[in-house]
């Protein structure tokens, strides 16, 4: 075998291994109340199947407002609809020190994925009165 061709079979191998290991879902909290990252939001992560909800991971965002590990990765990371639930009220009567009924409480982000082969992203920017989300990388 020529060196071209080794190289060439170690470089595909290498993106095989690779895109396996980096197909995950992630997200993160932004407070932009309080300009500092959502830390202590509990996230749910449930996969839309017909009228089906099964639950597949529940986290507690850390001190960066990130999970630790991926929601879902590999061969648990399918194709198809997903919903985040980001429990953001509760969050808010602590940072806030409200105990009335927040007009923000538990914050649905529905969304689909199409390509299980690639990483997906869902940030929440979040205050006590709206949210924003995208797909972020």
């Amino acid at each position: 075998m020529s060196l071209v061709v080794v190289y060439i079979y170690l470089l595909l191998n290498f993106c095989i291994v690779y895109m396996y290991y980096m197909t995950k879902l992630t997200t993160h909290v932004l407070d932009i109340y309080s300009g500092k990252p959502g830390k202590g939001i509990k996230v749910e992560l449930f996969f839309l199947n017909s009228e089906n909800k099964e639950k597949i991971n529940s986290i507690i965002l850390n001190s960066d407002g990130r999970s630790d590990k991926p929601l879902v990765e590999k061969e648990k990371f399918k194709s198809g609809k997903y919903e985040l639930v980001f429990y953001i009220g509760e969050y808010f009567k602590k940072v806030v020190g409200n105990n009335e009924l927040p007009f923000i409480d538990d914050v649905v982000v529905r969304f689909g994925i199409s390509d299980n082969k690639e990483s997906y992203h869902v940030p929440l920017l979040v205050s006590p009165w709206s949210y924003s989300t995208y797909r972020g990388t």
